[in-house]
């Protein structure tokens, strides 16, 4: 009993220690490291929290394992966990993400010009855009096999559509004064496309990869535990998961967030 009273008192003066100086921080302002700082001390608290809580309560590592232990993990696991980081990202989550954003605005361009198949395909999307990922994932699996393909025609297929109507929407963003402008200066529809209607496109394309590169990184992973080779991040954690080694399974998780935070 007088050991959690001691771990609850620690528990609440890093909090308050932590809480006031951010607290200076913020009122004193100013830009530079300053502007980092808070955040930076932001993070450390919550781990320094987690640490605090795991180890003074006396928390099993099975079910929460402290940060000390996922550290511990990550350099321990350091290679494996670097080819599944290589098999995941760096061949399904980047190649998908490109070929998904290229499709889905070449797409666009094709929508906005033809305007029926605007009527015909953004309902189609909408509805397969609903359709779950665990549903499409085992069949891209059995279309292209247990190699980083299949996982790449799933972030494919998940990405396609965010970015065909957020494209639509960017290209019809400009309205009907300045293309009526174009087109007193006799500008063709190449021209008002590239020097009005992209650049106002923008802004929504730009959102469209923002999002995209979310859904990238959780569709490789889902995919992952329906189909793998021996390594990939989905992999180490469902067979991390299986072996009761929490630590690598956080470790991993570790390393999709920043990678998913970076992209």
């Amino acid at each position: 009993m007088m050991g959690n009273v001691g771990v609850t008192l620690l528990l609440v003066v890093a909090t308050l220690a932590i809480w006031g100086l951010m607290a200076l921080l913020v009122r004193r302002g100013g830009a530079g490291p300053i502007r980092w700082l808070v955040p930076a001390l932001f993070g450390a608290g919550l781990l320094l929290g987690w640490e605090i809580i795991c180890r003074g309560y006396g928390i099993p590592a099975v079910l929460l394992p402290a940060p000390s232990q996922v550290w511990d993990a990550f350099w321990r696991s350091l290679p494996m966990l670097m080819g599944d980081f290589r098999q995941t990202f760096l061949k399904a989550v980047i190649a998908g993400f490109v070929i998904g954003n290229l499709l889905g605005f070449a797409t666009a361009l094709i929508v906005d010009r033809i305007p029926f198949l605007q009527r015909g395909l953004l309902p189609l999307g909408n509805m397969v855009s609903a359709v779950p990922i665990i549903g499409i994932a085992p069949i891209m699996v059995m279309w292209f096999g247990f190699g980083w393909e299949s996982k790449t025609a799933v972030i494919v297929f998940m990405i396609f559509f965010p970015m065909l109507v957020n494209a639509l929407a960017g290209l019809a963003a400009a309205d009907s004064m300045q293309r009526d402008l174009m087109h007193s200066y006799a500008a063709g529809y190449w021209q008002t496309l590239t020097k009005l209607r992209l650049p106002a496109a923008l802004p929504f394309i730009f959102n469209a990869l923002k999002i995209n590169s979310t859904l990238a990184l959780i569709g490789a992973i889902v995919a992952e535990f329906f189909g793998s080779p021996i390594s990939g991040m989905g992999f180490r954690i469902s067979v991390a998961v299986a072996r009761m080694d929490v630590d690598v399974v956080w470790a991993t998780i570790a390393i999709a967030a920043i990678a998913g935070s970076l992209s």
